[in-house]
């Protein structure tokens, strides 16, 4: 047998400093007296702020559990419509399949550049396909043509495989929604709203589903 080869060629020095990495949050804290009673109106608060030093605040890591386990991946909050986060996704993808079999989900908003996180525990459903007609109408044409031309979550030959499949149908005059593809809408039962904090005394502050309301509270770090 040859020799072992090591898996990559970097120094283990440049490895050892990106994981002991440590940021001091020097943030100001929040308190259960500081937030709104709603929590869609304190996230709305949190968003906006976010999105004047984060490109993609809306982009969220969306948690789904199926037979093989759970999965995360990120996808963009596209709106709130009566309550729901709507995102929209090829309705064949593994995400989907797995929504359509336990529709409980939970949202991340990692907003780590204003040391913040937001956390939506939830239940999805599909949005009504006039939403979902009204979105992809908005979206450019080579994003509607890639959401035809993708088999999402299956294997494919090549890049360029894709690429062809994209090109034929940009080709045709009219592209409009497939019946595969569509929104769904999250409708939160928990928030966890996360301000770094230092020393690690993060604070987290919790709204609660009831029958009678939210019920908020303060959690440990």
């Amino acid at each position: 047998m040859g020799e072992r080869r090591a898996p990559f060629s970097y120094p283990p020095a440049v490895l050892e400093d990106a994981l002991n990495r440590r940021i001091q949050y020097e943030t100001v804290g929040i308190d259960i007296g500081d937030v709104d009673p709603d929590p869609h109106v304190q996230f709305e608060k949190w968003f906006v702020a976010a999105a004047t030093d984060i490109v993609e605040a809306n982009a969220m890591v969306l948690s789904t559990i199926g037979p093989d386990g759970p999965a995360s991946r990120a996808v963009l909050l596209r709106e709130i419509h009566e309550g729901m986060f709507v995102f929209y996704t090829n309705q064949e993808s593994r995400k989907a399949v797995e929504m359509s079999t336990d529709p409980r989900v939970s949202l991340l908003f990692p907003w780590f550049t204003v040391h913040r996180q937001v956390r939506i525990d939830g239940v999805a459903s599909p949005v009504p396909d006039a939403l979902s007609d009204s979105y992809f109408s908005s979206r450019p044409i080579e994003s509607r043509a890639a959401a035809i031309a993708s088999p999402q979550s299956r294997p494919i030959p090549s890049r360029e495989w894709l690429e062809r499949r994209v090109a034929e149908v940009l080709e045709n005059d009219a592209i409009e929604r497939p019946e595969t593809w569509g929104g769904y809408g999250v409708r939160p039962t928990r928030f966890e709203f996360w301000q770094g904090r230092p020393n690690r005394l993060h604070d987290r502050i919790r709204y609660e589903k009831g029958d009678d309301g939210w019920r908020i509270e303060r959690l440990a770090p």
